[in-house]
């Protein structure tokens, strides 16, 4: 395994645990929602963007209004974006469902680049398939769809988000290909940068439509100190760190397998959401993590096969 693939593969899944964090979200802000989370989280991220932007070496000639463009549309598309269209299928149709659509973007993103033909990701997609339903069955009772506000507002949202992110997967690594001398930090800044400027800009109008607790619950340490906390910390970890090992992964490794270790997420929520609630997986919980982690090392390893047979083929 070459050390240009190994590199992505970690990367790329770096930034699946990254972004799993997420999903623990809901359970350590208290009274306040998952805008007010946002807020914070974004607005923290795009000061630290700022930060790499003044810190790094000769910044000046990456501060193009092209580059600013394209940054201000990936942060839209991958974060602002797709977190409005997930938060939505969360509120409507549960925070369970919602995340079994990641299984469509591995198939999205390989009929969007069309990088490795469809017989061999069968397998591995079937994995990942059964995984997610296995996790993700018990959402799916009559029980539990009794509770669902509406699945035809949640499964749209739902499958909105997935075209996002294979959309921002497949133009960040359009974007990165025509600019093979931009630094991975500086190009992350960028795009965390815009994210926070674009969440600063949908406050005004979230808290006219109810949807921030903030001006109600209050702005104060007392009130929103865990609120703050819990801000800071994610924004560090799950979307700078994120961010960047997205864009590493992005240098290094085709859509299709980006999106495919991007699975991976929902077994890294999961293990997430036990340890919050402090309890042991089900069975059903527990096979499909098996299932896909399965899936995602029988991705690499194909992917992996390819890649060798190919640099043979070309020496």
């Amino acid at each position: 395994m070459n050390k240009q693939f190994t590199i992505g593969v970690f990367a790329a899944l770096f930034a699946a645990f990254a972004f799993s964090l997420n999903f623990i979200v809901p359970f350590i802000i208290g009274d306040y929602s998952t805008f007010d989370f946002a807020l914070i989280r974004h607005v923290v991220s795009g000061l630290v963007g700022l930060g790499i932007l003044f810190s790094a070496r000769d910044v000046r000639q990456y501060l193009t209004v092209p580059n600013w463009r394209a940054a201000l549309g990936l942060a839209f598309i991958g974060y602002v974006g797709y977190f409005l269209t997930v938060t939505g299928a969360a509120i409507f149709c549960g925070p369970v469902i919602a995340p079994a659509f990641l299984g469509l973007v591995p198939i999205v993103g390989n009929r969007r680049q069309d990088s490795l033909p469809w017989r061999f990701l069968m397998l591995p997609l079937m994995l990942v398939v059964v995984g997610l339903a296995l996790v993700n069955g018990t959402a799916f009772t009559a029980e539990n769809l009794a509770s669902v506000r509406s699945l035809w507002i949640g499964i749209p949202l739902a499958l909105g988000a997935v075209a996002l992110w294979v959309w921002f997967a497949v133009a960040n690594q359009a974007a990165l290909a025509i600019r093979p001398d931009m630094p991975s930090g500086v190009w992350s800044g960028l795009i965390l940068v815009g994210g926070g400027v674009q969440m600063l800009a949908f406050f005004p109008i979230g808290a006219a439509l109810g949807l921030f607790q903030l001006p109600k619950l209050g702005f104060g340490w007392d009130a929103a100190g865990s609120l703050y906390l819990w801000g800071v910390s994610l924004a560090l970890m799950a979307t700078v760190c994120g961010v960047w090992a997205w864009n590493v992964a992005s240098r290094n490794l085709p859509v299709a397998l980006g999106a495919q270790l991007i699975v991976s997420e929902t077994a890294f929520g999961v293990i997430g959401g036990l340890i919050v609630h402090a309890r042991w997986p089900t069975e059903m919980e527990a096979a499909g993590v098996a299932v896909l982690i399965a899936g995602v090392v029988l991705a690499i390893r194909v992917f992996h096969n390819r890649q060798t047979i190919s640099n043979e083929v070309l020496s």
